[in-house]
């Protein structure tokens, strides 16, 4: 099932009760995409020397299984693979899969981190989170493996140590540029102990002169707060923080028939 998704106008927003990932080749390259996606690779190195060719998932198909569930098609495939974006004419590449956290505060915010220096997109802000690794060995690429991800990605991007599973699966994003993001929600916790977290990461990152993925964070409620934040950002955030506040309703009102 390796088959691009045409990228959708606006973000795209899936609330499966249960998501299937089946594993695919990736698209064979010709000469001339290879040739050109190595160039194009050895030039974004040259500009960003951080930047590791690793092994990476990517979202190869996405399509409804059954009435009410997902099926994700992934590919294995390293991240040199996303420069095949930026060449004119080539074909053999497929959008990211990655993970995301909703962190949010006890008093209703969510926690929105600002993407460091050397990562792919400095100042862009974001939900914590990053792209998807293939499985080693035996392991497979299942529900609870995203949740371990993103629970990783929640601990090395904001310092907070949340076990898997305390994370619930929430909502699947379809992003404006094809890519593909499963969303987990974490328990609140308090805004000061969100921001000691924060705070102690970096101290210790920097102290061992590792430069983090995040370079700062605030916690912010509605879609027009996401907008007066000071540099660019991820094009599913303004909807998701519609979607939460939703959510919240939602939970209230069904608190108050309880």
């Amino acid at each position: 099932m390796t088959e691009r998704q045409p990228a959708p106008a606006e973000v795209e927003i899936l609330a499966p009760t249960g998501i299937r990932l089946v594993e695919t080749a990736a698209p064979d390259l010709t000469p001339e995409e290879r040739t050109a996606m190595d160039r194009a690779w050895a030039e974004a190195v040259r500009a960003n020397p951080t930047f590791f060719d690793g092994p990476v998932a990517v979202c190869a198909g996405l399509r409804p299984d059954g009435p009410q569930d997902l099926e994700l098609g992934w590919a294995r495939t390293t991240y040199r693979q996303f420069v095949l974006r930026r060449v004119p004419g080539a074909t053999g590449w497929l959008p990211a899969l990655f993970v995301a956290v909703v962190q949010p505060a006890d008093d209703g915010r969510v926690l929105v981190g600002r993407m460091a220096g050397p990562t792919a997109h400095p100042g862009r802000w974001g939900l914590p989170g990053g792209n998807v690794e293939p499985p080693t060995g035996d392991d497979l690429l299942d529900e609870p493996a995203l949740q371990r991800h993103a629970a990783r990605e929640l601990l090395e991007e904001t310092g907070g140590d949340t076990d898997p599973g305390a994370l619930s699966r929430w909502i699947v994003v379809h992003t404006t540029n094809g890519n593909v993001g499963v969303l987990y929600l974490a328990p609140p916790r308090s805004a000061v102990a969100l921001r000691e977290d924060f705070e102690a990461m970096l101290a210790d990152e920097r102290s061992r002169g590792v430069e983090p993925e995040f370079d700062g964070m605030a916690l912010i409620a509605t879609p027009e707060e996401a907008a007066a934040l000071a540099g660019p950002q991820v094009d599913y955030l303004q909807p998701v923080l519609r979607r939460y506040a939703e959510h919240q309703r939602a939970t209230a009102a069904g608190r108050l028939r309880r």
